[in-house]
């Protein structure tokens, strides 16, 4: 479980392909201060577990399902990730309940500058041989996490929606150096998805990449 609240900015060092999966090793020495194998850290908000963590950094094991459903599929050495470690039971809730489990990716379609905040425009996938799209799990005024970042929906739409983002975001995640084009993570409230399956009007017509661990 995690908050949507970014702790540190990392970078991937390094990629091992390995058979429908890679190893990552990452670059977070605040994350990984008591780190401990086996603990989950979100990815630019995909749950992963911690495995050979050492002063520096540490390296996660990402399967195949998750390279498909994430942004991860194109990670490199020299790319930079947000990282969240999981939530303590004793900690405030700075953000809203965000799993790790990444629903799908968006496209950064637009970004509008002001004097104290940018607006950014994403455009999510439509629905797809009689599956669902993410747009419908979206309202204004809702929670969303971005690239693991929590944020607030300002507007949507059935092609998309857009944030609004503050200095604080923009200095301290990767968000700020998005372009237009960029391929980001969602993860949309997990409360409109379980409403859904309740009512029985999206049975079997969602997966998310998951923890790793």
């Amino acid at each position: 479980m995690f908050t949507g609240i970014v702790e540190e900015v990392g970078e991937i060092v390094d990629v091992t392909p390995q058979e429908d999966s890679a190893r990552l090793r990452i670059r977070g020495p605040l994350v990984t201060s008591d780190a401990r194998p086996g603990d989950s850290i979100a990815v630019n908000g995909v749950c992963l577990t911690v495995v050979d963590p050492d002063a520096d950094g540490f390296a996660v094991d990402v399967m195949g399902e998750t390279l498909r459903r994430s942004s991860l599929a194109g990670a490199a050495p020299g790319t930079t990730v947000n990282l969240e470690r999981a939530l303590a039971a004793n900690a405030r809730l700075g953000g809203h309940i965000v799993q790790g489990h990444v629903d799908g990716t968006a496209t950064v379609a637009g970004l509008d500058p002001s004097e104290h905040w940018t607006a950014v425009r994403f455009t999510t996938p439509r629905a797809v041989d009689g599956g669902v799209g993410l747009a419908r799990y979206i309202v204004e005024k809702g929670s969303i996490a971005v690239d693991g970042v929590s944020l607030t929906v300002t507007e949507v739409d059935d092609d998309g929606f857009s944030v609004g983002l503050i200095p604080t975001t923009l200095a301290e995640t990767t968000l700020g150096s998005r372009e237009v084009g960029a391929t980001v993570n969602l993860e949309v409230d997990v409360l409109a998805k379980y409403v859904e399956r309740l009512l029985g009007a999206g049975a079997g017509t969602t997966a998310t990449a998951g923890a790793e661990g």
